[in-house]
């Protein structure tokens, strides 16, 4: 449970508040990177005519005392939802991770696809002050301040920001350093948040240009926000919006039961089922929104042998282990990321267990009798119980796997280099950004340590490719590559469990997490 501080006109957000007015239901925690909610969406429970006015209260999984409203800084669930209320991107991305337009009203590359030409809608910031060529070109520079580790610096390392500059008020012309056809996943990134020219104090009184104006602040407690009328988009239902830290899932879960918020973030499998048809609240599963995977190290025994790779990819059973490691929560995957989103290639057959093949190509690799350690950790939910249950799985093929604990707090650095097998999941993003970050030979999180010209050269001519039908069928290439001897055993995608009281409308149904209909409470309001 929750023990920390609570804001004084919420006396019930604390533990014996919670216990005494849910009956203490159970639960479990986590926490992560992502999010979710959202405009076209269906409605949680029933839809209906949107009305405007009253307040309503989210409850996030939070960051203590050094939380920031800096929107360059967000890391948490709490604080990209709170910056998307605050702020604008020049882009986001839709629920098949294609970048949609936001702040900017189109881009137009060159022939070269290295300079691209950006046209601003007509916005303002809170202050009445209009968002200019000049704010963005501050903000991407601000981001990418060497000094500075903001969380969308990487993503921007394709803009060469000095070359960059305004055209006029409303435009801005950006100079990269190499042809990139994805070039509005760049403007999309998580983090890159438009900011005004200059601004660089945001916990006292933040102005942005989005949705939602500031009212109060409270690190590791609470943040108020008030509807923007002027908002671009049209102004929210909301008169307020409230996000109340409370760290423990069940903390969550029981302060919706209660009443005390009408909206709570990151619920547990077990949670939803408890809770799904009852009548008491709603359960809203976000489809798709993170990958579930063993990552096998490509260049090191035993997985420098693409047939022991192959062989993996045949001794796992995904449907039991999206029922036992997800509690059914999810969906199968078949060794590919991003089922789903743009550029998927969902043209290859779904991949079965099949032992008898596996242990034919573990026989041919010299692999006889093959152990392994598997390294997993408590870090993410489902990974203890994934590794327990693929470790039976190989046992039938005569492959011993030894699961080895890790730590929550070092695993992932532990296992990007150390060892040979791990559990491994990932957030939503385009497929092209989880090939350039993680499967290129200077990819910096490359877990799977996948390092092939041939392909590296595939991903720059697929970058240097106008078409987007010709950029597709390179991007399919390297999935069927991939599918045959990559790295990644992908067996299931995991649903993201939200959870809502009764006359919460509006929140959408169809978005994965990380994407633009995440965390917009600005669509939704109170029946």
């Amino acid at each position: 449970m929750y023990d920390g501080p609570v804001p004084p006109r919420f006396p019930g957000l604390h533990r014996r508040g919670f216990l005494a007015a849910a009956g203490g239901a159970a639960g479990l925690g986590a926490l992560a990177l992502a999010g979710c909610a959202g405009p076209s969406g269906d409605a949680a429970d029933g839809g209906g005519k949107p009305r405007r006015g009253g307040k309503l209260r989210a409850a996030f999984a939070g960051g203590g005392a050094g939380e920031t409203l800096d929107p360059h800084l967000a890391n948490l669930f709490a604080d990209a939802a709170r910056a998307k209320a605050l702020f604008d991107k020049l882009a986001d991305f839709g629920a098949d991770l294609s970048a949609e337009p936001r702040l900017a009203a189109s881009w137009e590359p060159n022939a070269g696809l290295d300079r691209w030409t950006v046209k601003l809608r007509k916005a303002s910031f809170h202050n009445g002050k209009p968002v200019t060529a000049r704010d963005v070109l501050y903000s991407y520079r601000r981001i990418a301040d060497p000094e500075k580790a903001f969380r969308a610096k990487a993503s921007l390392e394709p803009l060469d920001l000095k070359a960059s500059r305004a055209v006029d008020e409303r435009t801005v012309e950006f100079a990269l350093k190499r042809p990139t056809a994805e070039f509005p996943n760049l403007l999309a990134a998580f983090g890159a948040y438009v900011v005004p020219d200059g601004a660089h104090d945001f916990d006292r009184k933040p102005v942005g240009s989005g949705p939602f104006r500031f009212v109060s602040f409270t690190p590791g407690r609470s943040a108020v926000f008030r509807r923007n009328d002027d908002y671009w988009e049209g102004p929210p239902y909301l008169d307020q919006l409230e996000f109340l830290v409370a760290n423990e899932e069940s903390a969550r879960v029981n302060s919706l039961l209660g009443g005390q918020v009408e909206y709570a973030h990151e619920l547990a499998p077990t949670t939803a089922r408890a809770h799904e048809g009852k009548g008491q609240i709603e359960i809203v599963r976000l489809r798709n929104s993170a990958m579930q995977s063993f990552a096998m190290k490509t260049d090191r025994a035993p997985f420098d042998d693409k047939r022991v790779r192959e062989a993996f990819f045949l001794l796992a059973d995904r449907k039991e282990l999206v029922d036992g490691a997800l509690s059914g929560a999810g969906e199968i995957g078949n060794d590919l990321f991003g089922k789903g989103y743009e550029y998927y290639e969902d043209g290859l057959p779904q991949r079965e267990q099949d032992l008898d093949r596996a242990r034919h190509l573990l026989k041919k690799a010299g692999a006889d009798g093959l152990r392994v350690t598997l390294d997993t950790s408590a870090v993410a939910a489902g990974f203890t119980e994934a590794a327990a249950i693929f470790r039976d799985q190989a046992a039938e093929a005569g492959v011993q796997v030894k699961v080895a604990m890790g730590s929550k707090d070092s695993y992932w650095q532990d296992t990007l280099d150390s060892g040979s097998l791990c559990c491994y999941r990932s957030g939503a993003m385009p497929i092209e950004s989880h090939f350039s970050q993680r499967l290129l030979t200077g990819s910096t999180t490359n877990a799977t340590k996948w390092q092939h010209k041939d392909f590296d050269a595939l991903y720059q001519q697929a970058q240097s490719t106008r078409s987007k039908k010709d950029r597709a069928a390179v991007y399919a290439r390297m999935q069927r590559r991939l599918y045959a001897e990559g790295g990644f055993l992908v067996w299931g995608f995991a649903d993201w469990i939200l959870g809502t009281a009764r006359n919460v409308r509006g929140v959408a149904h169809q978005a994965p997490a990380n994407t633009l209909d995440w965390a917009r409470f600005d669509k939704v309001w109170l029946a």
